[in-house]
């Protein structure tokens, strides 16, 4: 049995990761045009709102870690949100220095009205797969993201290093 291209990767094309993010670019160019043209949002303010409508009342930083974008990009969306009035901020109960972020009622307007689309372009993408393949990619993912989570940065050998 030969190696897998995947787990002895040759070329760019071979990575996983690489591989990953060519998907994600194609499948979301349709997330992407609907949010902003319909919507007004771009994609990372789609990420921030769906967030937020599952977790409400969190951190700035906290929601960082949960969208895994870093702190400037998330205060940056955080602000244009709230310009937008589907984001508000409120100072934290014994702590006024942090503020919890919520969406507004325009923003959980928002959320509803988006999420079934998004949702449809899954459906769509996911139809080309069988419900046991689906099953299994959905095995697969979650014990790649358990690795990707436990993968600290600065620990990857590099070839000449192993």
């Amino acid at each position: 049995m030969t190696a897998s291209r995947l787990t002895h990767p040759e070329t760019l094309d071979d990575m996983l990761l690489f591989r990953l993010w060519n998907l994600t670019a194609r499948a979301g160019r349709g997330v992407i045009q609907m949010c902003e043209e319909e919507f007004g949002i771009t994609r990372r303010e789609w990420r921030m709102l769906a967030e937020l409508a599952l977790n409400e009342g969190v951190l700035s930083s906290q929601l960082a870690e949960l969208t895994g974008l870093d702190r400037a990009r998330t205060s940056r969306a955080i602000t244009s949100l709230a310009v937008k009035g589907l984001v508000e901020r409120r100072p934290r109960p014994g702590d006024r220095r942090e503020v919890l972020l919520r969406l507004t009622e325009a923003g959980q307007q928002l959320y509803e009205r988006l999420l079934p689309r998004v949702a449809a372009i899954n459906r769509e993408l996911m139809a080309t797969l069988s419900q046991d393949e689906a099953d299994m990619l959905d095995t697969l993912l979650k014990r790649l993201h358990e690795k990707a989570r436990a993968m600290e940065p600065g620990r990857f050998a590099s070839p000449a290093n192993p």
